[in-house]
């Protein structure tokens, strides 16, 4: 479906216009901007809901508010932007976190116009990512949102901002080359050159040049995501980065290395899809196991929650290599779920330090008594992160685990070692969650302090409390969330099933005879010399 008027351009141009007026800004007491800064992102998000609630279609599975122009024809780049239940709930994610860290960023006084313009570029590059239809324009826009987190680590960032900037950067910069490689390799195979994703999903491609593409944005993706062994960077930038940064990071960021993974290699490449899937499924697990394990042996706050996101992140990649439409739904939720309940960790660590002037955990202690708002709320979001039920983050990966179970792509003995190993991980993460909370809040106080802690302060408890309702909220009726989604994973799923090449078919007569299950076999060479068995239990 076109659009008529230019919605989706008009939600990415608001802020990145908004953001020129900054420097020209009156501020003669330095608080003009930083209010300028949050009606600008309290607009933005108003503009994202009533577009949404009142031109988009949940009930539409294919593309929707479409909007094509040409931009620089010499290079076959056109403005190409669209929405599906892919991008829609990560773009309103997008606006509520980005919204709440420009709040969080309240009291930033060194430079705070550069800060705020900052965050306002920031918001439109993430946004567009999200709705970009074309394949070059979206690899300028995944470029363009690194450098405001680049500058947002290293200008306000920890004693080691530079070290995790420069490591940021070079990780994300050097990954994205392989975006471009990849585009290439797609928009000129064939009679036509072109970018658009839709032409591009159309093509038929050779399958040693899907698998190449596929390794492309996989490496890419896999970084920004982060995925074992691409992560190093995740760690260091979040124990440096100011919490505002450590919100979008974790809240937003990460979310894009996801939804790529199911955009462009899922959709676009199912066939590679088919044969990668396996492994996808193998580093989820390891994900969530080392990222587990990583994140009990951390002293630093922040780090053991930037490990806590790795682990997390895991899920998606087994809900995206489970080929059901509930398991990519479960994919999206957790997605959903983590960035919200990321951006509430990661701003009440902000809370923390701005008393304690650390983060180290040895150095904290005894300071629920002069926090006990804090404590509460710390509290509630390290429930919702280690699964607790009534909490999103239960009903993301309980619908993950189900759309495994249900899938008969899998053997059952590779289902049953990807779940009890993934359930490793889910008994670690209450042990590290709950050991934080410990050494946090309670035990001996700190001995430089000589009064109690100040408690969260209206505008930290109303920030915490905009993230975790909505976390109960769809912990409670996930249907809250995932009604926005539904149609389109159910595509995405049906899409894949159809690529899945089926290589051997065999009814053995006397097994069947005998126990009544029928077998199929599907080559993948992620798991070398081997065959990713499909059974199916049918009665005669």
């Amino acid at each position: 479906m076109i659009s008529e008027f230019p919605w989706l351009t008009a939600i990415i141009a608001f802020p990145l216009i908004a953001a020129l007026a900054i420097p020209v800004l009156p501020d003669p007491d330095g608080k003009n901007v930083r209010l300028y800064a949050l009606g600008v992102g309290i607009l933005e998000l108003g503009l994202i809901i009533y577009t949404f609630a009142t031109h988009y279609d949940i009930n539409e599975s294919s593309l929707q508010l479409v909007e094509r122009y040409s931009w620089v024809p010499q290079l076959g780049l056109n403005w190409s932007v669209g929405v599906d239940g892919l991008s829609m709930p990560l773009v309103v994610l997008t606006g509520f976190v980005t919204t709440l860290a420009t709040f969080a960023g309240w009291n930033t006084t060194i430079k705070p116009r550069l800060f705020f313009s900052l965050m306002l570029v920031m918001y439109s590059a993430q946004i567009a990512v999200f709705l970009a239809q074309d394949l070059l324009m979206f690899f300028m826009l995944w470029e363009l949102e690194l450098v405001p987190v680049y500058l947002l680590i290293s200008i306000w960032g920890g004693a080691q901002r530079f070290y995790a900037a420069t490591k940021f950067i070079l990780y994300t910069a050097l990954a994205s080359i392989f975006i471009l490689v990849a585009a290439l390799a797609l928009a000129f195979y064939g009679d036509t050159v072109t970018f658009d994703f839709t032409a591009l999903g159309l093509k038929e491609y050779p399958i040693e040049l899907e698998l190449l593409a596929y390794t492309g944005f996989l490496i890419a993706f896999g970084v920004k995501l982060p995925i074992f062994p691409f992560h190093t960077w995740l760690p260091d930038a979040h124990g440096e980065a100011p919490a505002p940064g450590s919100m979008i990071l974790a809240g937003v960021l990460l979310k894009m290395g996801g939804y790529a993974l199911i955009r462009l290699n899922a959709e676009m490449l199912p066939h590679a899809h088919v044969y990668f899937a396996p492994a996808l499924a193998v580093l989820g697990v390891v994900n969530i196991i080392y990222g587990a394990l990583a994140a009990f042996s951390q002293d630093n706050l922040k780090r053991r929650l930037a490990y806590s996101s790795i682990s997390h992140m895991g899920f998606v990649l087994i809900g995206i290599s489970s080929f059901t439409a509930l398991g990519i739904n479960g994919a999206m939720l957790q997605m959903i779920s983590h960035g919200l309940i990321a951006a509430a960790l990661f701003f009440l660590s902000g809370v923390t330090y701005e008393r304690t002037h650390t983060l180290s955990m040895d150095k904290m202690g005894g300071i629920a008594k002069s926090m006990p708002t804090t404590y509460a709320l710390f509290t509630v979001a390290s429930m919702a992160s280690l699964a607790l039920p009534g909490m999103s983050g239960f009903a993301g990966e309980l619908t993950i685990f189900l759309g495994l179970t249900t899938s008969d792509v899998y053997s059952d003995g590779f289902k049953t070692a990807l779940i009890f190993l993934s359930a490793v991980g889910l008994l670690i993460t209450p042990i590290y969650l709950l050991s934080m909370l410990r050494r946090v809040f309670f035990g001996k106080q700190l001995e430089s302090s000589d009064k109690p802690w100040l408690d969260a302060k209206p505008r930290e408890l109303s920030i915490a409390m905009c993230l975790i309702l909505p976390i109960i909220g769809i912990g409670l009726y996930p249907k809250i969330a995932t009604q926005t989604y539904d149609s389109t994973t159910v595509a995405v799923a049906a899409h894949l099933r159809e690529a899945m090449p089926t290589i051997a078919t065999a009814n053995n007569s006397s097994l069947h005879a005998r126990t009544g299950w029928t077998q199929t076999a599907i080559a993948s060479p992620a798991i070398p010399s081997k065959l990713v068995s499909i059974i199916d239990r049918s009665k005669k």
